[in-house]
């Protein structure tokens, strides 16, 4: 649709280069150390990052959940505040150990039974941490809402560097090759992309033409070229990669929170109007979009297997699109929104829901295998690892209203 898209023109190039690289906006560093890497250059592909890839599928054809769960152990006091946002998502460390954020503001390392190695701290916001943290280099890289990005030593949780970038922080951070990518907030409202040095927490790059709050997490397709983020101004934006050159906005008209998803040239990405959008990467034009019954919070998984796109909304429902035209395979319908993202595996799609409960759905047919019980909203990302299902959940209503019920706990999930 040409009305929703808005091009590079002449000037744009030049006010590219007066955007690009400016850092007014960025403070000097707090207790700044270099990563140590023993001497090697970064890495180039991470241990682990939001969604698997940079392309953000959320799919782990490997991965199996079993027919039926039970609690192993749950962990409370992940997190506490009454933020509506996804809450963040736990990652698996190199040798098994899981870290796991919360909105409290601290970052753990925690073991398959339960035991605390660490816990960071990652700024004083009430917000505290909703994205989900990248492992690379030996370090644990993550954003906060006291706008900074953190390196903390994955071995001690001992802070490498801080970078103050301004503004808030909750969108999950990107990796490759020695290089973090994320969003940032500003109050105004405002926004930007940033390219941090994984190593130092240097700047490399930032563009600050973002017009309001990108919380939407940025995806990279490397092979083709582009870079894109959601913000709340209901824009995507995109850039060239790796050379950072502004291309296009594609408008939505309501704001853009959840991440984008990229596969074969497109961009797949919900929106606050109700719908789920493709849009080819190469010029900004929409190539198919899916009317929902409520707003899109919930980020896309994308299989390419079988060419599927699986994504929740605040109509209740989660949904299953072919990906060439967006047409709907099955929906499966739950008694609370959809705002977290769903995880393919190879037989299921898990989702949380903000009725208390982790679905597994039968990836072919949408039909429910089995459903967990939290003690508050699931809007996080679970985990699967080879011998559990990870996921938090969001503090309970008895406990937001006076404080007296339980908080949201981090839950493993073992064969019943």
């Amino acid at each position: 649709m040409e009305s929703r898209r808005t091009f590079l023109r002449a000037t744009g190039v030049a006010a590219s280069a007066s955007l690009a690289g400016c850092a007014d906006q960025v403070s000097s560093f707090v207790e700044s150390d270099r990563v140590d890497t023993g001497g090697d250059p970064p890495v180039t592909q991470p241990d682990t990052q939001f969604r698997g890839n940079l392309r953000r599928h959320g799919v782990y054809p490997d991965a199996t959940v079993p027919e039926a769960v039970t609690v192993d152990w749950r962990m409370p006091e992940i997190n506490t505040g009454d933020h509506t946002a996804a809450k963040a998502s736990a990652v698996q460390a190199p040798g098994g150990d899981i870290v796991v954020p919360g909105d409290t503001a601290e970052v753990r390392r925690v073991t398959p039974d339960g035991e605390v190695v660490w816990t960071a701290e990652a700024g004083s916001s009430s917000r505290g941490v909703h994205g989900t943290p990248t492992i690379a280099n030996g370090a644990v890289y993550i954003g906060a809402y006291d706008g900074a990005m953190y390196a903390f030593d994955l071995e001690t949780g001992e802070q490498y560097w801080r970078t103050d970038l301004g503004g808030s922080i909750g969108s999950s951070p990107g990796y490759y090759d020695g290089t973090v990518y994320i969003a940032v907030e500003y109050p105004t409202p405002s926004g930007a992309m940033y390219a941090v040095d994984a190593i130092t927490g240097e700047v490399e790059w930032d563009d600050q033409r973002v017009t309001d709050h990108p919380h939407s997490t940025c995806a990279i397709d490397r092979e083709n070229g582009y870079m894109v983020v959601g913000a709340n101004d209901g824009d995507l934006y995109c850039w060239t990669y790796p050379d950072y050159e502004f291309q296009w906005t594609f408008e939505t008209g309501e704001p853009i929170k959840g991440p984008v998803a990229i596969h074969d040239g497109h961009g797949v990405f919900g929106s606050w109007d109700s719908a789920v959008y493709s849009v080819a990467l190469a010029d900004g034009s929409e190539s198919w979009h899916f009317d929902t019954g409520g707003l899109v919070m919930s980020g896309p998984s994308i299989e390419p297997s079988t060419g599927t796109v699986y994504i929740g909304s605040h109509d209740t429902r989660m949904y299953a699109l072919e990906f060439e035209t967006g047409d709907q395979r099955w929906e499966f319908d739950s008694d609370g929104r959809f705002i977290g993202c769903p995880v393919v595996t190879a037989g299921h799609v898990l989702a949380g829901s903000q009725d208390d409960h982790l679905y597994a759905l039968d990836k072919d047919s949408g039909e429910e295998v089995w459903r967990a019980r939290a003690d508050g909203q699931v809007t996080s990302t679970p985990l699967v690892t080879d011998d559990a299902v990870y996921y938090t959940a969001r503090a309970s209503g008895d406990y937001l209203d006076d404080g007296e019920g339980p908080t949201g706990a981090l839950y493993r999930l073992v064969p019943a």
